[in-house]
């Protein structure tokens, strides 16, 4: 039988509103699927069994059921774990668990499982949306460590916020570097997302930047002269619009390039309205145009 991995007798974590609307998150799965679909699919090692875990799915668990539908188009044998802190929500959600679906009580430090032996369960991918709002900046970087923790190498974290509906978000990219449990992630950036519905420019996206950038859109902070060249890169390809908000978003992006922003400039993430601000940690030569 197994026992739970986490020595924590309180789950890590505060409790959220909980509203999500059905595919709310739809395009943070298409995200996944065209940038690591290695990582999905991947079954070598500890990946075998490794799990993707939705962390506090809400109210309802339509979010981890659609991504475990979506995702296991590459991975028909991929285990989905969805993790929520509201005893009721997860005793509602029981209904759907089978063999590869579970949903457990737990916070950021995760309800993962030890076997007989004391091999706990593997995680190859965690999202976390829309439930740091509510906390301190302060509390943002020590959440991503404990997530972080649980993390196989090359494991990914991408945690952000989300408008009600999904149209437009924006998210942190970690990753889990080789190394021990405690080895800091790795960032890959800061990934801008719009289904381009009701219209582009720069500024929707204020409202739903991650907690560690939203109270920095000052004069002074490398977000808030950010915004400021992608206003500017906007409102030079203004004149595309009249071809198509894509093609706008796409030269804006393009334009932050020109201006010396290490951004991914490959067209199958750029034409479908992912655009990824890259970390300084990230070496240019890694990203090629495609």
């Amino acid at each position: 039988m197994k026992q739970p991995h986490s020595r924590s007798r309180r789950p890590l974590g505060q409790p959220t509103r909980g509203k999500t609307a059905h595919n709310r998150l739809r395009r943070v799965d298409t995200f996944v699927l065209l940038y690591d679909p290695g990582l999905i699919t991947r079954s070598d090692g500890e990946f075998a069994d490794a799990r993707f875990v939705d962390v506090g799915y809400g109210a309802e668990p339509w979010t981890t059921l659609e991504s475990a539908a979506r995702l296991r188009s590459l991975n028909p044998a991929l285990r989905v774990l969805g993790v929520e802190i509201d005893r009721e929500r997860v005793a509602a959600a029981s209904t759907y668990v089978d063999e590869l679906t579970d949903f457990r009580l737990g916070g950021f430090d995760l309800p993962l499982l030890t076997d007989p032996d004391g091999r706990p369960e593997r995680v190859r991918l965690i999202r976390a949306f829309n439930v740091l709002r509510q906390y301190d900046e302060s509390a943002v970087a020590e959440v991503h460590n404990v997530l972080g923790r649980h993390l196989l190498p090359g494991g990914l974290l991408i945690e952000g916020t989300s408008d009600p509906v999904g149209r437009h978000w924006v998210a942190n990219l970690l990753r889990k570097p080789a190394g021990s449990p405690e080895t800091p992630l790795r960032d890959e950036g800061l990934l801008f997302s719009t289904n381009f519905r009701g219209g582009f420019e720069p500024r929707m996206f204020q409202p739903v930047l991650p907690k560690n950038y939203i109270h920095r859109v000052l004069t002074g902070e490398p977000i808030h002269r950010f915004f400021a060249d992608w206003t500017r890169t906007y409102q030079l390809s203004l004149p595309l619009r009249s071809v198509g908000v894509r093609q706008l978003f796409v030269a804006s992006a393009r334009g932050l390039a020109d201006l010396g922003y290490h951004i991914d400039i490959r067209r199958r993430l750029l034409s479908r309205g992912y655009m990824r601000w890259i970390s300084a940690a990230v070496p240019p030569s890694q990203v090629r145009a495609s």
